[in-house]
């Protein structure tokens, strides 16, 4: 069984920055990628709020960027899923998807977390061209523009009153006649003149031809009263929920009620020893590339004191 110092699971900003600081420590960090090289940031286009490009980058050629910096540094990066872990005794054990069996002394999770969808297959197809799941990431690019956010939930109400300082017009397509959201998040959208909310109102498609220009809509889905008709839009924002990468290691680490992995304060500790969690599996609050970046920073740096103790 192959043995590692320090293993890496997860390609985004938290895994290649803690890949470039575990190389810099010669741990001789090996990192899988996982099914979506480079994370979910390389789903989006341009990147404009990452420090270090005044002009913003793609987000395909920045990610492709901090793959060559933590090659650079000697990390050995690899193709494959880790599928099983066991974190029972040390060296702990990790089985990729194809069965092999690997020994680490460090691990560190930088699985990302998935933003959900509403299934349709328009999303698929105006992906990056209208279509987003993250209002501060994206947008920029719909200033004084007129856009819908799908989502009752706080998350929702946050991203529309973030777009409603930007947008001309925010729609909310909610599909409950009420906000789930907390009352001080409601009454934030409520009281928005740029924001109108859309009460059981389900998205039947997207229409456009070189990107968002509408969404297919139906009011009381099913019921007598049923009314479809097409909205104007720009931008077609998704905003309920993530769900973080996490099953894998459920049965070893302490998770919270929707799946994210609990860290000890402001480390990226968990609550085995030798085990770090970095990036948006271990944030619900922020997902910014950003963020994710220096909290795989941190995961590198204590995995090199970890190992000195060893």
């Amino acid at each position: 069984m192959e043995h590692i110092k320090c293993l890496i699971i997860g390609s985004g900003p938290a895994g290649y920055t803690a890949a470039i600081y575990a190389g810099r420590a010669n741990l001789s960090p090996v990192l899988y990628c996982g099914l979506q090289m480079g994370g979910q940031l390389t789903q989006t286009t341009i990147v404009e709020n990452f420090p270090g490009y005044p002009d913003g980058v793609d987000a395909n050629q920045m990610m492709m960027e901090l793959r060559q910096q933590a090659e650079r540094f000697g990390a050995d990066l690899r193709d494959g899923v880790i599928a099983k872990a066991d974190f029972s005794k040390k060296p702990y054990v990790l089985t990729l998807d194809d069965g092999t069996a690997l020994e680490a002394d460090t691990v560190i999770i930088a699985t990302g977390a998935s933003a959900k969808y509403l299934g349709l297959e328009d999303e698929k197809k105006y992906n990056g061209q209208g279509v987003s799941a993250c209002a501060t990431c994206d947008g920029f690019f719909y200033r004084k523009k007129v856009v819908a956010v799908v989502g009752g939930g706080d998350t929702a109400c946050e991203e529309a009153t973030y777009l409603a300082q930007l947008c001309s017009k925010v729609y909310m397509i909610v599909r409950k006649p009420y906000l789930r959201a907390s009352d001080i998040m409601k009454k934030r959208v409520e009281d928005n003149p740029k924001i109108e909310i859309l009460f059981e109102h389900n998205t039947l498609g997207l229409y456009g031809e070189n990107g968002v220009e509408g969404a297919h809509l139906v009011k009381r889905k099913g019921e007598p009263d049923e009314e479809r008709y097409d909205l104007p839009i720009d931008g077609f924002f998704l905003a309920i929920g993530h769900k973080p990468n996490t099953d894998v290691f459920k049965d070893w680490l302490e998770l919270d009620e929707t799946g994210y992995i609990k860290t000890k304060g402001d480390s990226p500790c968990t609550n085995i020893p030798g085990v770090f969690a970095a990036g948006d599996c271990a944030d619900p609050h922020y997902r910014q590339a950003i963020v994710a970046a220096g909290s795989g920073c941190k995961a590198a740096l204590e995995a090199e004191r970890y190992l000195q103790t060893l």
